[in-house]
């Protein structure tokens, strides 16, 4: 999703943006930057970080590509249509400065880490590249542009993440992000993170609970932690994993009221991870996996760490100890060597394990990565076939589980309201920002945004819910 600072509302805004925040501040400094952001959650809070740090420095922001002075993309190139997106964004800003309208064009972020000699030999407008592990350089790179005398900012892709410093929450006040990790060190074939991430890179403990708690004073209620992997946070830094301990400590935070858990492995998800979700009542019981096949055949030329017994194992014991639980998964069609048997143990294993949620990506044939030169690359056609199938199944699956959730009661956290109509948009502990659905709510109460409330729910829309203000 294409995400851009709005300078009216001074949060990243992209489409169905829902917020209630008033202008503030100065915007009146003589430099006023388009940020653009790309890509995952992850990238966001990269985007947080720079927002924060040019602030600091006297930038200001517009959403208005006639007003801005400056131009900073925060580019993506995990698959192929994240990077296509980069591309046609960094040339559409080109043209821009190209037209004398812009007097810096930054490109950063994990595009700009992989492809940084590309860039610079295909699109001579930018005038300064920022590596991934590089953006607390944002401020001193665009002044140097500025100042005509540009150069491209790296540091080494496995250098500690970025830490300190004051951060602009940019998804409307009442959630936010928390990356408790950079990098990765599981090498799956099909993928290029670690290449442009680098190895896993644990956050200190600390420094998450020094960041948790000045979200929670400034008016976020739900946090969302958010990895490469999550499941692993500690390893690294403390010989163990401290995913659970640090949860414990997020929980006794004043003012947060949720606690999501985002990217966890199958195979690192353990009692003791399982036991404080179960126990620590601020923690959603909503849980994404992302499995990526059930093929044991396909899952190791994927190079995953688990097989489809473990998989069930798992799952089971995930619902046998948190019955309410929420589960998000992932999945990959068309991987080099996929057969139709293949296949068709994967919708077998999707029917009998009936997700909560589920998102279905036909395989991106990515340079650099041991998949991309495997024999037995499937056709687009296939994999998109593929992945329409098991779209269809799960649609059948998740209209009946939301179909089934009509007569519930539910807590739900308000995003905002319907212009003109008595009716707010809400999410469930079941529901994550952007990727899930929402519930509609009916009631002529006056709510804010971040405004928790229980719900009697009485109808259901395809993937949505609806309802009414549960009165005791």
């Amino acid at each position: 999703m294409r995400r851009t600072w709005c300078a009216v509302t001074e949060v990243v805004c992209g489409s169905g943006c829902v917020c209630d925040i008033r202008r503030k501040g100065n915007v009146n400094q003589p430099t006023k930057i388009l940020f653009i952001s790309l890509g995952c959650d992850k990238n966001l809070v990269d985007t947080e970080m720079m927002l924060g740090i040019l602030q600091e420095k006297g930038f200001s922001f517009t959403d208005d590509e006639a007003e801005a002075d400056a131009v900073v993309v925060n580019t993506c190139c995990f698959i192929n249509d994240a990077k296509e997106e980069s591309i046609n964004t960094l040339l559409e800003m080109a043209r821009l400065r190209k037209e004398g309208r812009l007097k810096a064009l930054i490109a950063a972020g994990c595009l700009a880490q992989r492809y940084r000699e590309e860039i610079q030999r295909e699109i001579p407008e930018v005038d300064a590249i920022v590596g991934t592990t590089a953006i607390a350089s944002i401020a001193e790179a665009l002044e140097e542009v500025l100042e005509r005398r540009g150069r491209n900012h790296y540091e080494d892709l496995n250098a500690k993440p970025l830490t300190g410093g004051r951060r602009i929450v940019t998804t409307g006040g009442h959630y936010a992000y928390l990356k408790i990790a950079e990098g990765c060190d599981k090498h799956c074939t099909y993928c290029v993170i670690p290449k442009v991430r680098g190895n896993y890179r644990s956050v200190p403990m600390e420094e998450l609970l020094r960041q948790a708690g000045e979200l929670a004073e400034g008016g976020v209620r739900e946090l969302i932690l958010v990895a490469q992997e999550t499941t692993l946070y500690g390893v690294d830094l403390y010989g163990e994993k401290k995913l659970p301990e640090l949860l414990r400590a997020l929980a006794r935070i004043d003012g947060l009221y949720w606690i999501r858990i985002l990217y966890c492995y199958p195979e690192e998800i353990t009692e003791e991870l399982i036991a404080v979700m179960a126990e620590e009542p601020k923690i959603c019981h909503y849980l994404d996996i992302p499995i990526q096949h059930a093929s044991n055949a396909v899952l190791k030329r994927m190079g995953r760490r688990t097989d489809q017994a473990a998989l069930r194992r798992i799952i089971g014991r995930l619902r046998e100890a948190i019955p309410d639980i929420c589960l998000r998964t992932t999945l990959i069609t068309g991987f080099p060597g996929e057969t139709e048997e293949d296949f068709q143990e994967l919708a077998e294993f999707v029917n009998e394990m009936e997700f909560d949620r589920l998102g279905v990506f036909p395989y991106s044939q990515e340079e650099d990565t041991p998949a991309a030169i495997m024999t037995d690359q499937v056709e687009e056609e296939v994999k998109n076939s593929r992945r329409d199938e098991l779209m269809e199944l799960q649609q059948e699956i998740a209209f009946e589980k939301t179909e089934g959730l009509v007569g519930r009661i539910l807590e739900v956290m308000v995003e905002g309201k319907v212009a003109e109509e008595e009716v707010y948009v809400t999410r469930t502990y079941r529901d994550a920002p952007d990727v899930d659905g929402y519930l509609f709510l009916e009631t002529d109460a006056q709510l804010m945004s971040g405004d928790f409330v229980k719900v009697l729910v009485t109808d259901s829309s395809e993937y949505d819910l609806i309802g009414e203000i549960y009165h005791e």
